[in-house]
């Protein structure tokens, strides 16, 4: 059994990117996005399974863009389910790991001090959830109702979310919900207690314009 695996989703179409393209594969700098986020993976530890989802009409592009730009990290492709839950889903078929990290393949600046903080906490704990703090003011809004909320309550969730193996694959065998939109809710739905961590600002999801303009900044920060 492998030590670790990671779970890089990267089946969406770049909808909100306004792309002729899935937005996982626009070049960020001199390389295609979701390069750079395995690449990250592979640099903190050169021996993890890599299992990558992507769009089924998007695998022959992918293994031509490897050929292009030389890209020789060691990865196992898995064809993107209807939705998220069903990706992750085809996605834990592949794995072997004794630990499971999920990842957004559009969040390129994962840090390794963030890896190791999440890999490192499952010693301890079943489930890993990296979370950023809100700064800005939060409101509820539904219908003519609003209300000043507490930011302190409240947190923004990133991944890679992290887990035991047979605590993530379980989860899994629940029936799908669209309310479900991450693995942390998949768990807390059944009852595991999760743990979380902070994240960092500059594991972004690039998803819109906006965002790419940002990635573009913070990439050039580190020059």
């Amino acid at each position: 059994m492998q030590e670790k695996s990671v779970i890089i989703t990267a089946g969406g179409l770049g909808k909100r990117m306004k792309s002729a393209f899935p937005k996982q594969f626009i070049l960020l700098g001199n390389k295609p996005l979701l390069m750079q986020t395995i690449e990250l993976f592979y640099e903190f530890d050169p021996t993890i399974e890599i299992i990558l989802a992507l769009p089924k009409d998007w695998v022959n592009y992918w293994q031509e863009l490897q050929v292009e730009y030389n890209f020789k990290i060691p990865h196992t492709i898995v064809i993107g389910g209807e939705e998220r839950f069903h990706t992750v889903q085809n996605a834990l078929e592949k794995c072997t790991g004794k630990f499971i990290a999920v990842h957004d393949g559009v969040r390129p600046f994962v840090s390794q001090t963030l890896l190791k903080l999440c890999f490192d906490s499952l010693q301890q704990n079943s489930a890993v959830i990296p979370v950023l703090s809100i700064k800005e003011s939060v409101r509820f809004l539904s219908g003519n109702k609003t209300e000043a909320l507490d930011r302190n309550h409240y947190k923004l969730v990133h991944t890679p979310q992290c887990f035991h193996s047979e605590v993530l694959k379980k989860a899994y065998l629940q029936p799908f919900h669209d309310l479900v939109t991450d693995d942390a809710r998949l768990l807390e739905q059944m009852g595991e207690k999760l743990f979380f961590v902070e994240s960092e600002e500059e594991n972004i999801k690039v998803t819109t314009e906006n965002d790419l303009r940002i990635a573009i900044a913070i990439l050039a920060s580190k020059k």
